[in-house]
């Protein structure tokens, strides 16, 4: 990974927690999502008149990836329903290297070495650490920590399908810019559905802030993309779940969750474990 590309997954990672800090901040979540994702489509339909169609065999991909976003975002409003912020946010995207790496290994030929298997075994250290912290005799949200798990593996399954329909584009602003349609018409259906006459006056208090959330949606995902055409999926995977540190930090600051030391330490393990998958030897 040069520079350039280590520097835009960074990048990517700020934005990323950014905008499922928005999302959070939404008390409705159907209204934050819909705000996010129609933004998007907006976003997507500008960037596609600037933008090369992609080719046709990166089409199969841009549709199953549509589809797994479907799943991701329910799994992600349902997430955010159960859970803090800085327990869901850090488990959804802190497991998803773990499966990136192994779907990587078996759909791209990317085979990880002893690095990121040690990086594996302690980002999952770090992810239970992440999950118990707080219990205090209390019995797990088996609900909450599975949602954010699940969210975890739809996470992990877009990444693998669009790290190959990106490549198979021949243009990364051309993916991203139809993905964001795909993935978003679905909602901006629905909820004109749902609210029929009453959607401006349902949307209208949070649209500002779910506007910024869709353009930073779309900047962190579109980093993403491009940075997949140049480097191996894992690695980009793991660098980009830095952001379990700015969730954390966005769920203490903003939210007033309270972290501690213990799931300070744990979120740092993952980090430790993410840093071992980048290692090249």
């Amino acid at each position: 990974m040069t520079p350039l590309v280590t520097s835009a997954v960074l990048l990517a990672a700020v934005t990323h927690a950014s905008w499922n800090a928005i999302a959070h901040r939404i008390t409705d979540k159907l209204v934050g999502f819909t705000l996010i994702l129609t933004g998007g489509v907006l976003i997507g339909l500008v960037l596609a008149c600037f933008a090369t169609v992609p080719a046709a065999r990166a089409w199969p991909y841009l549709i199953a990836s549509a589809g797994i976003h479907f799943v991701y975002v329910v799994l992600l409003m349902t997430s955010f329903r159960l859970g803090d912020f800085g327990q869901a946010y850090p488990l959804a995207r802190g497991s998803a290297p773990l499966v990136v790496t192994v779907f990587a290994a078996v759909f791209a030929h990317e085979v990880p070495d002893g690095w990121a298997a040690a990086g594996v075994a302690l980002s999952c250290a770090g992810l239970t650490g992440v999950a118990v912290w707080g219990l205090r005799g209390r019995r797990p949200d088996w609900a909450a920590i599975g949602a954010a798990l699940a969210t975890g593996l739809s996470i992990a399954s877009y990444t693998v399908v669009d790290g190959l329909g990106v490549r198979a584009s021949g243009s990364a602003l051309g993916y991203i810019a139809w993905l964001m349609v795909l993935q978003g018409l679905w909602i901006s259906g629905y909820a004109l559905w749902r609210w029929r006459g009453e959607t401006v006056a349902v949307l209208r208090p949070f649209t500002a802030l779910g506007l910024l959330g869709a353009a930073l949606s779309v900047a962190a995902y579109g980093l993403v993309l491009w940075a997949q055409t140049r480097a191996e999926l894992a690695p980009i995977a793991a660098l980009r779940e830095s952001s379990i540190i700015v969730g954390a930090a966005i769920g203490a600051l903003f939210f007033k969750e309270r972290f501690g030391l213990p799931r300070i330490a744990a979120a740092g393990l993952m980090v430790v474990g993410i840093g071992l998958m980048l290692h090249t030897g």
